[in-house]
């Protein structure tokens, strides 16, 4: 008998290691499929909240934000395109991609949790992004990407040129802020455990069966 599992994933649309970290969980549960019921719902999280509409190029932001060197964030890319390669992800950034403004894209998730369609919309944000060298902050794009997984392109339209769910979203994003999450991804299981980072596949098997012990009153080596 299986048992459910609450998931929410606190990630960023332009963040890698939330790639890497969603697949990991994603694989991690068809492992787990006749041992949990998950529900993911993915909470939104902003990297670059006051980024303009034009972006910026993605070396000099992370020279920027982080003071990476040029080498060293040519580095941090080919791990990550290794990691998302092992899990079937295709990373196509390179150093002249840029970085853009994510809130549009999180009215949008928040929408399609309402209509059932935030996890294939989320991989379609992910991929345009990383794979397809999309902006995610264009509204034609975005509403292009709602209605490639089945969702009602003029709502999305509509809700793009409106300021709808707006306050929704920098609620959701101010609670998390509250929990302490100051990173992405940071996956939170049944409101309590919380595994941050692209962390493996086994890693979260690990976790996901040391969370459902504890919730039947195991004991967890």
């Amino acid at each position: 008998m299986s048992s459910p599992l609450k998931i929410d994933f606190v990630s960023d649309v332009s963040c890698p290691w939330c790639v890497v970290g969603l697949y990991g969980l994603t694989r991690a549960l068809e492992i787990l499929r006749d041992e949990v019921r998950a529900e993911i719902r993915f909470q939104p999280f902003e990297l670059n909240p006051k980024m303009g509409p034009e972006g910026q190029n993605i070396t000099e932001h992370i020279t920027e934000k982080y003071g990476s060197t040029p080498e060293q964030s040519q580095k941090n890319r080919e791990m990550i395109r290794a990691r998302g390669a092992e899990l079937g992800f295709a990373f196509r950034t390179d150093g002249n991609s840029r970085i853009y403004n994510t809130f549009d894209a999180h009215r949008l998730l928040h929408w399609a949790a309402l209509e059932g369609l935030q996890l294939p919309l989320k991989e379609a944000l992910f991929k345009a992004y990383f794979s397809d060298g999309g902006n995610p902050s264009d509204p034609v794009q975005l509403a292009q990407i709602a209605q490639s997984v089945g969702l009602d392109r003029q709502r999305a339209e509509a809700i793009l040129a409106s300021d709808e769910y707006a306050n929704a979203v920098r609620e959701e994003e101010q609670l998390w802020l509250s929990r302490g999450v100051n990173s992405v991804p940071t996956v939170v299981f049944n409101d309590q455990y919380a595994v941050t980072g692209g962390q493996p596949v086994e890693t979260f098997v690990g976790a996901i069966r040391q969370i459902m012990s504890e919730a039947k009153g195991g004991t967890v080596s």
